[in-house]
């Protein structure tokens, strides 16, 4: 997380949808907003969510009457993407149907809030030839919405990982707002090798194998793309070493390999994957943060989750746009 001293939303009032790990709520609480309403499904997320806030999240946002949610002025959104059903053959609303996009726009609805603000996966931008982000943008015009978007790494603020996602961020059209930007890209100055813990915590992890190759170890100045020094097995996802002079990989919640979802990283002259709280670090979460204690939860938590900072970054741009609106409040 990025140390902030604006506290531009206080005030404001937002709830959290498909909450997770709840990297949107430390975003928004850092520049002073309150959180009102929280939905998350999966039980193990729930747990962690509560250890870290104090309150337990809702369950399946689907199951949840839109006129029972608070009235708030953000609505925070990380929603899974899903295939739409009619593929963008007709505008707006209606295509929505089906789709956990909807419980959204049902939300937003009944309720108007201020600003939406959500969260997916780059692909969402291109999925079924553009249809899918069109049905969403369409669906935000429908309910009253000016509709921005855009793809940001967090390689490009603060992060050492290679993670493009696509961000929206949607403000009701009676405040004016037709020039919203999206935050500028800085250089990164934070590599893996700064996020690491001491050696003796994470002496589990080593891995030693007689098919492990190695090669351009040698490695002495930092570079902002990943760096593969070798291999274990065949080499696939999941059996590859990177140097920690360079970023991470998209940490991911799924997928096999003795590296499975942080990668494989040469450290030290040992090799091993990346331990829980380097992944939550990896991904903007502070050290004061508390885990899941169960390390598969914790790496698929986190493969899963939003990325803090880049969050942060935009919730200063939407403070900023906010400031200078007539209809602020």
């Amino acid at each position: 997380m990025i140390d902030v001293k604006d506290k531009s939303l206080t005030d404001l009032k937002f709830i959290d949808l498909f909450a997770g790990l709840g990297g949107f709520r430390l975003a928004l609480e850092s520049f002073g907003a309150t959180c009102v309403y929280s939905s998350e499904w999966d039980k193990y997320a729930q747990e962690v969510y509560k250890m870290n806030f104090g309150d337990m999240p809702y369950g399946d946002i689907t199951f949840v009457d839109e006129n029972s949610i608070p009235n708030h002025d953000i609505l925070c959104a990380g929603f899974p993407c899903q295939a739409f059903s009619i593929s963008g053959k007709q505008k707006g609303f209606e295509d929505s149907r089906g789709t956990l996009f909807f419980d959204v726009a049902r939300i937003v609805k009944a309720k108007h809030p201020k600003v939406v603000f959500m969260e997916n996966v780059k692909n969402f931008a291109s999925h079924d030839n553009g249809n899918t982000l069109k049905v969403v943008k369409n669906t935000m015009i429908d309910l009253g919405y000016d509709f921005y978007f855009d793809v940001l790494n967090s390689l490009d603020f603060g992060i050492p990982q290679n993670r493009e996602r696509i961000y929206m961020v949607c403000f009701r059209q009676n405040l004016n707002i037709k020039n919203f930007s999206f935050p500028k890209p800085f250089k990164l100055s934070t590599f893996v090798e700064d996020l690491l813990l001491p050696e003796k915590e994470v002496s589990n992890l080593v891995i030693n194998r007689s098919d492990m190759i190695l090669k351009n170890t040698n490695i002495k100045e930092n570079v902002n793309k990943t760096i593969r020094v070798g291999i274990v097995g065949k080499g696939g996802q999941g059996e590859r070493i990177y140097s920690p002079k360079g970023i991470a990989i998209t940490l991911s919640a799924h997928g096999g390999g003795i590296f499975s979802k942080t990668g494989g990283y040469l450290i030290n002259g040992k090799t091993r994957k990346l331990h829980p709280r380097e992944c939550a670090r990896i991904m903007g979460y502070p050290d004061s943060y508390l885990i899941h204690p169960s390390s598969s939860q914790a790496y698929k938590q986190f493969g899963n989750s939003v990325v803090v900072n880049v969050l942060q970054y935009i919730s200063q741009n939407i403070g900023e746009a906010l400031k200078h609106t007539y209809n602020f409040i």
